[in-house]
């Protein structure tokens, strides 16, 4: 009996070599256009899907294969009498091997091609032609993706191809159509309704995890994280390595210069800016190093020897830059266990999410900036150049810090950081201690809050340190009441109108 397999490919790599292994498993190809083309000029036979059919390729190629000789001979089922019957009656040879992707849709969508030009690659023929073989992976082997040639054809000729092998085969090709229909039904919402009426997440598992926060988690990481990041050394990330990796990550690309940051459990436990990379080290450092102790260093330049050199002398969990020198990598090395990971490239995505029971909850990120020419002097006291430098330093530590959070800075760099507390007052108390324990004197530093003050306390305790100057958002029904605290205090304050809470 005729054995039929079926070629209809966008994507032509390995074709060959697919088509000419089935032929020596004594199957016939069918193909269309230019697949049969690409066959033909490897010098490989095939029959034109067309020919097979008896039916013309009509609309340039918009209908070539729907036909009932193509889906009767896919959908077929081999032990079913009537169908059997029906595909004698008709003249349709059972197709055993569906070999489909389809037209690049994903790859037009980003160019600025015109819209006919996008809605011609909507592929119609392909999506049918592979759940066609996929519901029917009883008796019928759907690939399609390059990656599945040569596992198949070794299976195929050890006689291998068993249900098992086509169920997953076929779970791989529903999966192909759901991603391709997402990519569709997005372009359509977003750039043709200029709506989102759905939140479709369809992200490929990446890896399973060791585990998630606690070993009695599990994890997974889906996505194209690795686009962004490349662990060039050290054991895999965690759970709590990613998280805290990307907090560190997104808090250093805030800063200008050479910067970094000190992460620990989702909160900077350090950051400064210097001169250069070593002193950002340092200085980052000096802020808390007992919490520093087995953090996330992130910085935004490549780090050097003796930088590398300085970091070896206490325990880190990861280390994040966008480069490396050789000798630093030589150095850093020594530590097996520790993680050293490349910034490939920044990640401009707008859309933050988090499950909550029953779905999702969905914002944008906070790409607030300070806002340089709308901030507002509200005390009688006045700012002078290196305090307001300071403050715009602290107000993007502060957006990064766990709420409600409380952040001193002096010469770019933080010197206590409060996060996290019930109460705005709490993390005002535990910055101060924090600046005390680690012997930094606050008499001349600046303040930030992520969110208004609702009473005075909370300036006060803070003046009370020494500092000369608070950033803060405003629009508390008691301003008024807080600002008098400042101007009795001496101390300047800004107001943003930007609050960045941080949950």
């Amino acid at each position: 009996m005729k054995k039929f397999a079926i070629i209809s490919v966008s994507e032509k790599e390995g074709i060959p070599f697919l088509a000419e292994n089935l032929i020596a498993q004594n199957y016939q190809i069918l193909a269309t256009g230019n697949t049969a083309k690409l066959l033909r000029d490897n010098n490989i036979e095939c029959i034109d899907v067309s020919e097979y059919t008896g039916f013309p390729e009509i609309f340039s190629g918009r209908v070539k294969t729907l036909h009932p000789k193509i889906l009767g001979g896919i959908l077929k089922r081999r032990n079913n009498s009537n169908d059997i019957e029906d595909a004698k009656k008709n003249n349709i040879y059972p197709i055993d091997i569906v070999c489909v992707n389809l037209y690049p849709f994903a790859e037009i969508i980003k160019t600025d091609a015109d819209e006919q030009i996008k809605l011609e690659n909507i592929d119609i023929g392909g999506p049918s032609l592979i759940r066609a073989a996929a519901k029917n992976y009883k008796f019928v082997s759907v690939l399609t993706k390059p990656e599945q040639y040569n596992d198949f054809i070794s299976k195929l000729k050890k006689s291998e191809i068993d249900l098992e092998t086509r169920k997953e085969l076929a779970a791989e090709a529903f999966a192909h159509t759901a991603h391709y229909d997402k990519l569709i039904s997005d372009y359509f919402e977003k750039d043709l309704l200029k709506k989102n009426k759905t939140l479709r997440i369809d992200l490929p598992l990446l890896k399973e995890l060791r585990y998630g926060e606690n070993p009695h988690q599990k994890a997974y990481l889906y996505g194209d994280f690795f686009d962004y990041y490349k662990v060039i050394h050290g054991k895999e990330l965690s759970y709590n390595n990613i998280i805290d990796m990307e907090a560190a990550v997104e808090t250093v690309n805030e800063l200008n210069g050479n910067s970094c940051v000190i992460v620990k459990h989702t909160n900077p436990c350090g950051a400064a800016t210097a001169t250069n990379i070593f002193d950002a080290y340092t200085n980052a450092l000096s802020c808390d190093p007992v919490s520093a102790f087995g953090g996330i260093v992130a910085f935004n330049k490549i780090i050097n020897k003796e930088t590398a050199e300085k970091l070896n002398e206490i325990f880190t969990e990861v280390i994040c830059a966008p480069d490396f020198d050789e000798d630093a990598l030589v150095i850093l090395r020594k530590k097996k266990n520790r993680r050293l990971v490349k910034i490939l490239k920044k990640h401009n995505g707008n859309q933050q999410i988090k499950s909550v029971t029953g779905g999702i909850i969905s914002q944008t990120k906070d790409y607030s900036n300070f806002p340089e020419n709308n901030f507002k002097v509200v005390t009688k006291k006045k700012l002078n150049e290196e305090e307001l430098k300071n403050l715009k330093f602290a107000w993007k530590i502060c957006k990064h810090t766990k709420s409600n959070a409380i952040v001193f800075v002096k010469d770019m760099q933080t010197i206590g950081v409060g996060a996290g507390q019930m109460s705005r007052v709490d993390s005002a108390r535990i910055a101060v201690q924090k600046a005390e324990q680690h012997n930094h004197n606050l008499e001349g530093a600046v303040a930030a809050s992520d969110a208004f003050f609702p009473f005075a306390d909370g300036v006060q305790k803070i003046a009370k340190s020494g500092i000369t100057a608070i950033v803060q958002p405003g629009g508390s029904i008691r301003d008024k009441e807080v600002i008098e605290a400042a101007d009795k205090l001496n101390i300047a304050m800004i107001f943003t109108g930007i609050r960045n809470f941080k949950h």
